[in-house]
């Protein structure tokens, strides 16, 4: 079974993969895994919980139901633009007819990363419309796109801004010094910083290695490993830093409260008149939904939140509970009642088969 991998244009036929900003399917172009399998091969078989959303890239596959049913994929159908066999655990056999080749992601992964993208864009459109922020915009939206922030549990999005601390500096300040350890990490908002790093003792010489602009960040590594710094940063022009103290950094990495309800308890609230909602794209909601179902694309979630009724109880679901509990801690923010399907659609299909369409 040999590996290879594809380019971008090609993961962009893919849903909900298409509804990323270019910026983060770069970052998912790193973490794709393709494989290339033989006639008669098993992709996976009924009651497999691989936890991975599979696309099928060249040839064609069948799909044998539990119940004996048949199904024939081939690649650059429609079908093909959506997941194999998405739910977990599997509810097909998958079986390759001829040579055949798949993308793989792991499922939980690539909805943290349609999260953040899509919260990212939530919090760029508030940016944009604030004139308060009309000095400080670009720094901000590219901090929102800074693979750093991927560690960063999506609902906890709106408070990285409010945990920044602005630190004026000159030119010739050193910042952070190689071997002391970590109390705090910085973004450039304004100005220029030098990378040096000293390979010998006290006594030998630093050496340039980098240049930081604004927007780029420095200090984190030393947050994340817990040892000491690896680098000295030097103003390389008076300018201003950010500043993100351990404390605030560690907040950031823990997971906001949200509520979640097992399939149960979200069967009884729904029997209760409370609603589903749907906030995954609308090509994955046109696909397959729960009955009743509001959609509302987590990326909409800013502009459309009003037409949802702010008496009303909502349980939000999307492929893992990642985008929905992002969704919830927005709305909850917006004065809602939303709740969360535990685990997602894709591991509560068979308690929920009576409500899928």
């Amino acid at each position: 079974m040999a590996r290879e991998s594809i380019d971008k244009s090609l993961l962009q036929t893919f849903v909900p993969v298409n509804a990323l900003s270019g910026d983060q399917l770069d970052w998912l172009l790193d973490q794709q895994e393709v494989r290339r399998y033989e006639a008669g091969d098993v992709l996976f078989r009924q009651g497999d919980r691989d936890n991975t959303t599979i696309y099928l890239l060249s040839g064609e596959v069948e799909l044998f139901s539990e119940h004996g049913e048949r199904t024939v994929i081939s690649a650059g159908d429609s079908a093909s633009w959506h997941p194999l066999g998405h739910f977990q655990p599997r509810r097909d056999d998958c079986k390759a007819i001829g040579e055949v080749s798949v993308v793989r992601f792991d499922s939980f992964r690539l909805d943290t990363i349609l999260s953040w993208d899509q919260s990212a864009g939530y919090v760029i459109l508030d940016i944009n419309a604030n004139a308060a922020y009309q000095h400080d915009r670009e720094w901000m939206i590219r901090l929102l796109k800074s693979k750093l922030f991927h560690r960063v549990p999506p609902a906890n999005i709106l408070e990285i801004f409010r945990r920044l601390r602005a630190r004026r500096c000159k030119e010739g300040e050193a910042i952070v010094t190689q071997g002391e350890q970590a109390d705090c990490c910085y973004i450039i908002k304004e100005g220029v910083c030098e990378v040096a790093i000293t390979l010998g003792g006290k006594s030998s010489e630093a050496m340039p290695v980098a240049m930081l602009e604004e927007g780029q960040w420095f200090g984190e590594e030393a947050l994340l490993s817990g040892k000491p710094r690896n680098a000295t940063v030097t103003m390389a022009t008076d300018g201003v830093l950010m500043r993100l103290d351990r404390q605030d950094f560690d907040a950031l990495l823990r997971e906001p409260v949200i509520h979640t309800l097992d399939p149960a308890d979200a069967r009884q609230r729904i029997d209760e008149g409370a609603r589903w909602l749907d906030v995954r794209t609308a090509d994955e909601f046109d696909q397959q939904h729960l009955a009743g179902a509001t959609n509302i694309p987590l990326g909409a979630l800013r502009l459309k939140s009003r037409l949802l009724d702010p008496a009303g109880r909502y349980v939000a679901y999307c492929d893992t509970g990642r985008r929905s509990a992002t969704a919830a801690f927005l709305l909850k923010n917006a004065g809602l009642d939303v709740f969360v399907l535990d685990g997602g659609l894709n591991n509560n299909a068979d308690t929920l088969q009576d409500y899928l369409k």
